[in-house]
């Protein structure tokens, strides 16, 4: 099956087999037909599925070629990366036709965003918090609104944000076509669904007896030493067929020293956390995607804007905060079919942590394996060459250093002055100074 079986048109079909998007997923095969009705949907799925195109591909289309200037369709997702990632995926599909996408979010300058929307941007792709910022100084209309699409509603829930979403709710038509997406379906999200959408069909991409843990990524955790971890996540990424990494670590400090010490054992690292200014984000993440990184470390706020297919290992640093924090970390490898490794250290502390996400997730893995940097079942399990050290290059010895191990040099023997022990001459020399003194110093 290909998308012209579903009822896309050509243009967009085109566009997206520039890509080598050729077939649908099946998160794609349910949702596309019933979208292009304009039935309202709750569409469920685990992350990294294509649910982005699920719903974009019927909202470009219901827009029509070549769409009036305006707003008409809305776009809220509950980051700024994941704003980025879906603009770049809707920009994709729409470079056959004159409808044109702005991302609306915090850290950037309103002027780009604003010069856009007065442009005449058709589809806005936003933040909550920006969008209701720009909406109460009347720089931006939601009354023409003809479809609405909620992203990853479990996250506005986690982040707080779904108060802000019932107000963006409220300022758009009553008749809007509406689409709500969602890795998961906690209680308020269900509230949400039932106060503003009309009779949605609820559509789940997978089967119900399926385990909640995707079957093409495996699993590995291990009870690891704070001290000993840089040294193992140095040798899993000299393991055979690793492929882009992203390291989930809990702080910011504690990704900005990881990317560091990575970088200094001779790994070329970048960074994503909530320190850096959102132009440095953008660049370290592009960077990422173009491969001239091959680790990204990250805190969980960017965890759902890392959409990229050929991520072979997560490694998580320190463990997740819950289990559903825990797939949506492990949920940026094996993405659009593909395979892939997820390694998570359990800290001592821990531990009855990791007990909680065992069981929500029905992992079978009760009790962690203590592993060390040399632990023979580490070498095994991620296929990592025997002898392997956690360093691709030596590390600098800093000048100071160098030369404390450098033998001590021979003192020079001072110089003899015949005169010095002359106390006469002595004498009279500094006799002569203090004369030459009194009479530089006497008034004429």
């Amino acid at each position: 099956m290909n998308f012209s079986d579903l009822g896309i048109e050509a243009d967009l079909v085109e566009a997206l087999a520039s890509k080598s998007i050729i077939e649908p997923f099946p998160i794609q095969e349910q949702t596309i037909p019933i979208a292009l009705t304009g039935q309202d949907i709750i569409g469920q799925a685990k992350t990294g599925t294509g649910k982005t195109f699920g719903f974009g591909l019927p909202l470009i289309q219901r827009l029509g070629l070549d769409p009036e200037k305006g707003v008409k369709a809305l776009i809220v997702v509950p980051t700024r990366e994941l704003a980025v990632q879906v603009t770049e995926d809707m920009e994709l599909a729409t470079k056959n036709r004159s409808t044109t996408v702005v991302s609306i979010y915090g850290g950037k300058a309103y002027e780009g965003q604003i010069e856009q929307i007065q442009a005449g941007a058709q589809i806005v792709v936003g933040t909550p918090g920006r969008l209701l910022d720009l909406a109460s100084q009347r720089l931006i209309s939601f009354k023409d609104i003809q479809v609405m699409v909620l992203d990853e509603a479990d996250k506005m829930l986690d982040l707080g944000f779904l108060p802000d979403v019932e107000k963006l709710f409220s300022q758009t038509p009553a008749t809007r076509h509406t689409m709500l997406f969602s890795a998961t379906m906690p209680g308020p999200v269900v509230t949400l669904a039932r106060r503003f959408m009309q009779k949605p069909i609820h559509i789940r991409a997978s089967d119900p007896d399926e385990s909640l843990t995707q079957a093409n990524i495996e699993h590995f955790v291990y009870r690891a030493h704070q001290m000993d971890k840089d040294e193992v996540i140095g040798r899993i990424l000299q393991s055979e067929g690793r492929g882009k990494t992203v390291i989930f670590t809990r702080t910011k400090r504690a990704a900005a020293r990881l990317m560091e010490e990575l970088n200094d054992r001779g790994f070329s690292a970048g960074s994503v956390h909530g320190d850096m200014s959102q132009d440095a984000r953008e660049r370290s993440m592009a960077g990422f995607k173009a491969g001239k990184k091959d680790v990204l470390i990250a805190t969980d706020v960017a965890a759902r804007g890392i959409d990229v297919d050929d991520v072979t290992h997560v490694i998580n640093h320190t463990i997740p905060e819950d289990d559903k924090a825990y797939l949506h970390r492990v949920g940026r490898t094996g993405r659009a079919g593909k395979t892939g490794i997820a390694v998570t250290f359990v800290d001592w502390d821990d531990l009855h942590k990791w007990a909680l996400i065992n069981k929500a997730l029905e992992m079978g893995i009760p009790e962690p394996v203590e592993t060390y940097s040399s632990s023979p079942h580490l070498f095994e399990d991620l296929k990592i060459a025997p002898g392997t050290k956690g360093r691709l290059k030596a590390t600098p010895i800093p000048q100071k250093e160098k030369r404390a191990g450098q033998p001590p040099r021979t003192p020079r023997e001072p110089q003899k002055n015949p005169r010095a022990h002359d106390s006469s001459d002595q004498g009279d020399t500094r006799g002569r100074a203090r004369t030459r003194q009194r009479r530089r110093t006497t008034p004429s």
